[in-house]
């Protein structure tokens, strides 16, 4: 039997996010809010940040393993879950993680194959940020000067949008006096100036001006699904 879809209210909805770590969590966390107060939305938004990308498990149908903490080694398994407790109801699924070395169009298209199978009855939504997420904070140079008005302009105007080029380390030349130092610290330390960077740029961006392909991708994506949040069945390839 179908399931009976209530109309959605501008208050009703709920986005659950998906995202790989806690620096992609501010940042998706802003943009969504910005994107769904521009449609007139008010859902409840709740962020589930990773212990980084990992992959799919072997075995999709297990459970996952004892000490799994990563986004795609999850993935199925959260998707049954929500599809249990949230299946006809005005929920949409957001899942953000980096592309890194991946082809940005087959690792979303296996995400949206995994969503399908595990969570049909779910909206889904894949936000893929070309190589890091720094592209989506790259993508809106205003926000960029506002959040560091010292920033670089030399290194904004190097850089090609949404290029595989080491993108945090462009944002990091871009806004850190020394960036030398900060780039050879590494992992994981970094993670703390990637944190502090999405923290500030991330108040001041504007998802209307964002010239990022992969933001614009999912910000299409996104507004759709808030227009009509009944899932799309897609055919499966596994």
């Amino acid at each position: 039997m179908a399931d009976i879809w209530i109309k959605t209210t501008a208050t009703d909805m709920i986005i659950e996010i998906l995202c790989e770590d806690k620096s992609g969590a501010v940042v998706v966390r802003r943009a969504t809010e910005k994107i769904c107060k521009a449609q007139g939305a008010n859902p409840d938004i709740n962020v589930r940040p990773h212990r980084g990308c990992g992959s799919f498990p072997k075995d999709m149908n297990a459970k996952p393993a004892k000490f799994a903490s990563s986004l795609l080694d999850l993935l199925p398994a959260k998707l049954r879950a929500y599809n249990a407790v949230y299946r006809g109801t005005p929920v949409i699924l957001v899942i953000v993680m980096d592309s890194d070395n991946n082809d940005p169009a087959a690792l979303r298209n296996s995400i949206y194959e995994c969503a399908s199978r595990y969570a049909p009855d779910i909206r889904s939504v894949v936000g893929l940020c070309t190589e890091e997420v720094e592209a989506w904070l790259l993508g809106d140079r205003k926000a960029i000067l506002e959040a560091y008005p010292d920033a670089d302009i030399s290194v904004l105007d190097s850089y090609e949008q949404d290029s595989i080029c080491g993108t945090w380390e462009v944002l990091c030349r871009a806004v850190s006096p020394d960036a030398d130092r900060v780039i050879d610290i590494g992992y994981p330390a970094i993670g703390h100036y990637k944190a502090l960077w999405a923290e500030k740029v991330s108040c001041y961006m504007n998802p209307a001006r964002n010239v990022s392909p992969s933001f614009t991708t999912f910000k299409y994506a996104l507004e759709t699904a808030l227009k009509n949040p009944v899932p799309i069945y897609r055919k499966r390839s596994f």
